[in-house]
Protein backbone atom coordinates (compact mmCIF):
# COMPACT_ATOMS: atom_id res chain seq x y z
CA UNK A 1 0.00 0.00 0.00
CA UNK A 2 1.28 3.05 -0.94
CA UNK A 3 0.16 7.02 -0.46
CA UNK A 4 0.02 7.97 -4.28
CA UNK A 5 -2.01 11.40 -3.87
CA UNK A 6 -2.75 14.68 -1.15
CA UNK A 7 -4.86 17.68 -1.63
CA UNK A 8 -6.78 19.87 0.07
CA UNK A 9 -10.80 19.00 -0.28
CA UNK A 10 -13.13 21.65 0.29
CA UNK A 11 -16.29 20.14 0.96
CA UNK A 12 -19.61 21.54 2.82
CA UNK A 13 -19.08 20.22 5.77
CA UNK A 14 -16.04 22.50 5.83
CA UNK A 15 -11.50 21.71 4.61
CA UNK A 16 -9.84 17.99 5.06
CA UNK A 17 -7.21 16.98 3.48
CA UNK A 18 -7.75 14.02 0.88
CA UNK A 19 -5.10 11.42 1.02
CA UNK A 20 -5.71 8.42 -1.74
CA UNK A 21 -3.97 5.11 -1.40
CA UNK A 22 -3.39 2.26 -3.83
CA UNK A 23 -2.37 -1.38 -3.45
CA UNK A 24 -0.61 -1.87 -6.27
CA UNK A 25 -1.19 -5.82 -6.16
CA UNK A 26 -5.03 -5.45 -6.61
CA UNK A 27 -5.31 -1.91 -8.67
CA UNK A 28 -7.49 -0.76 -5.54
CA UNK A 29 -7.83 2.91 -4.11
CA UNK A 30 -8.95 3.80 -0.43
CA UNK A 31 -9.22 7.49 0.60
CA UNK A 32 -8.65 9.20 3.63
CA UNK A 33 -10.40 12.11 4.55
CA UNK A 34 -8.12 14.42 7.59
CA UNK A 35 -9.72 17.11 9.47
CA UNK A 36 -6.92 19.40 11.85
CA UNK A 37 -4.17 18.02 12.73
CA UNK A 38 -3.95 14.28 14.10
CA UNK A 39 -0.73 15.49 16.96
CA UNK A 40 -0.33 12.71 18.85
CA UNK A 41 -2.91 10.30 17.13
CA UNK A 42 -4.56 9.60 20.40
CA UNK A 43 -8.42 8.93 20.58
CA UNK A 44 -8.94 10.34 17.31
CA UNK A 45 -12.50 10.97 16.07
CA UNK A 46 -12.83 7.79 12.92
CA UNK A 47 -15.48 6.82 10.57
CA UNK A 48 -14.17 3.76 9.11
CA UNK A 49 -16.74 4.17 5.88
CA UNK A 50 -17.15 1.02 3.29
CA UNK A 51 -18.34 2.42 -0.26
CA UNK A 52 -21.36 2.50 -1.52
CA UNK A 53 -22.67 3.64 -4.69
CA UNK A 54 -26.02 3.50 -4.81
CA UNK A 55 -26.49 5.11 -0.56
CA UNK A 56 -23.22 7.40 -1.06
CA UNK A 57 -23.53 8.73 -4.45
CA UNK A 58 -27.13 7.98 -5.45
CA UNK A 59 -28.67 8.55 -1.78
CA UNK A 60 -30.95 5.20 -2.43
CA UNK A 61 -33.06 4.99 0.43
CA UNK A 62 -32.40 1.26 0.87
CA UNK A 63 -29.82 1.79 3.23
CA UNK A 64 -28.40 4.29 5.93
CA UNK A 65 -24.20 4.22 4.25
CA UNK A 66 -24.92 8.10 2.81
CA UNK A 67 -26.59 9.61 5.73
CA UNK A 68 -23.85 8.17 8.02
CA UNK A 69 -20.93 8.97 5.92
CA UNK A 70 -22.33 13.05 5.74
CA UNK A 71 -23.02 12.81 9.71
CA UNK A 72 -19.51 11.27 10.28
CA UNK A 73 -18.07 13.79 7.98
CA UNK A 74 -20.25 17.06 9.88
CA UNK A 75 -19.13 15.29 13.39
CA UNK A 76 -15.30 15.53 12.11
CA UNK A 77 -15.16 18.66 10.89
CA UNK A 78 -17.21 20.36 14.09
CA UNK A 79 -14.57 18.72 16.33
CA UNK A 80 -12.04 20.19 14.21
CA UNK A 81 -9.79 16.89 14.23
CA UNK A 82 -10.37 13.30 12.88
CA UNK A 83 -10.26 11.08 9.85
CA UNK A 84 -12.73 9.21 7.47
CA UNK A 85 -11.82 6.50 5.91
CA UNK A 86 -13.69 5.33 2.89
CA UNK A 87 -12.85 1.88 1.95
CA UNK A 88 -13.29 0.06 -1.86
CA UNK A 89 -15.55 -2.75 0.03
CA UNK A 90 -19.02 -2.46 -1.74
CA UNK A 91 -21.57 -4.52 -0.79
CA UNK A 92 -19.84 -5.25 2.67
CA UNK A 93 -17.46 -6.91 0.44
CA UNK A 94 -19.15 -8.81 -2.73
CA UNK A 95 -18.98 -5.85 -5.06
CA UNK A 96 -21.34 -3.56 -6.81
CA UNK A 97 -22.74 -6.11 -9.67
CA UNK A 98 -23.20 -8.40 -6.61
CA UNK A 99 -24.92 -5.90 -4.86
CA UNK A 100 -27.48 -5.42 -7.03
CA UNK A 101 -28.17 -9.04 -7.42
CA UNK A 102 -28.54 -8.97 -3.75
CA UNK A 103 -31.06 -6.15 -4.08
CA UNK A 104 -32.79 -8.30 -6.76
CA UNK A 105 -33.02 -10.92 -4.28
CA UNK A 106 -34.41 -8.57 -1.55
CA UNK A 107 -37.10 -7.58 -3.63
CA UNK A 108 -38.07 -11.32 -3.71
CA UNK A 109 -38.30 -11.27 0.11
CA UNK A 110 -34.89 -11.96 1.21
CA UNK A 111 -33.58 -10.17 3.75
CA UNK A 112 -29.63 -8.13 3.08
CA UNK A 113 -27.99 -11.38 5.08
CA UNK A 114 -30.08 -14.25 3.41
CA UNK A 115 -29.29 -12.17 0.08
CA UNK A 116 -25.70 -12.70 0.32
CA UNK A 117 -25.41 -15.64 1.52
CA UNK A 118 -28.05 -16.92 -1.51
CA UNK A 119 -25.05 -15.54 -3.94
CA UNK A 120 -22.43 -17.88 -2.42
CA UNK A 121 -21.00 -14.92 0.22
CA UNK A 122 -20.75 -14.61 3.38
CA UNK A 123 -22.99 -11.99 5.30
CA UNK A 124 -20.15 -9.50 6.05
CA UNK A 125 -16.87 -10.39 3.84
CA UNK A 126 -15.34 -6.64 4.76
CA UNK A 127 -11.68 -6.96 5.73
CA UNK A 128 -10.02 -3.80 7.55
CA UNK A 129 -6.67 -4.27 7.45
CA UNK A 130 -5.94 -1.74 4.89
CA UNK A 131 -7.98 0.93 7.16
CA UNK A 132 -5.78 0.30 9.98
CA UNK A 133 -2.65 0.29 7.90
CA UNK A 134 -3.79 3.55 6.31
CA UNK A 135 -4.11 5.12 10.16
CA UNK A 136 -1.22 3.86 11.47
CA UNK A 137 0.01 6.05 8.40
CA UNK A 138 -1.66 9.00 9.45
CA UNK A 139 -0.33 8.66 12.65
CA UNK A 140 -3.29 7.37 14.40
CA UNK A 141 -2.58 5.66 17.43
CA UNK A 142 -6.29 5.24 19.30
CA UNK A 143 -9.55 6.55 17.40
CA UNK A 144 -13.12 7.09 18.80
CA UNK A 145 -14.78 5.26 16.48
CA UNK A 146 -17.99 6.26 14.66
CA UNK A 147 -20.03 3.20 14.52
CA UNK A 148 -22.38 0.92 15.29
CA UNK A 149 -21.02 -2.31 13.89
CA UNK A 150 -19.40 -4.22 16.78
CA UNK A 151 -17.60 -6.08 14.33
CA UNK A 152 -15.89 -3.15 13.23
CA UNK A 153 -14.42 -2.12 16.65
CA UNK A 154 -12.31 -5.73 16.49
CA UNK A 155 -11.54 -5.16 12.90
CA UNK A 156 -9.92 -1.65 13.69
CA UNK A 157 -7.67 -2.48 16.27
CA UNK A 158 -4.09 -4.29 16.31
CA UNK A 159 -0.83 -3.24 15.20
CA UNK A 160 -1.07 -0.72 17.81
CA UNK A 161 -4.03 1.01 17.17
CA UNK A 162 -6.60 0.79 19.59
CA UNK A 163 -10.46 1.81 19.65
CA UNK A 164 -11.17 3.86 22.84
CA UNK A 165 -14.76 4.50 22.55
CA UNK A 166 -17.44 3.70 20.32
CA UNK A 167 -20.16 6.29 19.60
CA UNK A 168 -23.21 5.45 17.58
CA UNK A 169 -23.83 6.99 14.01
CA UNK A 170 -27.65 6.18 13.74
CA UNK A 171 -29.97 7.50 11.26
CA UNK A 172 -33.71 7.31 11.55
CA UNK A 173 -35.53 4.50 9.70
CA UNK A 174 -37.31 5.11 6.87
CA UNK A 175 -40.09 3.14 4.86
CA UNK A 176 -37.65 1.82 2.71
CA UNK A 177 -34.61 0.85 4.93
CA UNK A 178 -36.69 -0.03 8.55
CA UNK A 179 -36.24 -3.93 7.40
CA UNK A 180 -32.76 -3.63 6.35
CA UNK A 181 -31.97 -1.75 9.79
CA UNK A 182 -33.77 -4.44 11.70
CA UNK A 183 -31.91 -7.14 10.03
CA UNK A 184 -28.49 -5.62 10.68
CA UNK A 185 -29.59 -5.25 14.38
CA UNK A 186 -30.72 -9.03 15.19
CA UNK A 187 -28.63 -10.99 12.21
CA UNK A 188 -25.51 -8.76 12.66
CA UNK A 189 -25.70 -7.64 15.96
CA UNK A 190 -25.54 -3.68 14.95
CA UNK A 191 -26.05 -1.53 18.08
CA UNK A 192 -29.45 0.31 16.87
CA UNK A 193 -31.11 1.78 19.56
CA UNK A 194 -34.49 3.47 18.05
CA UNK A 195 -35.65 0.27 16.30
Amino acid sequence: MTRAATARLPTEFGDFNIHVYEIPSTGETHVALVKGEIGDGEKVLTRVHSSCVTGDIFHSARCDCGPQLHLAMKRVSDEGRGVILYLYQEGRGIGLANKIRAYALQEQGFDTVEANEALGFEADSRDYTVGVQILMDLGVKSTRLLSNNPLKLSGVTGDGLSVTERLPIEIPASEWNTHYLKTKKEKMGHQLTSL
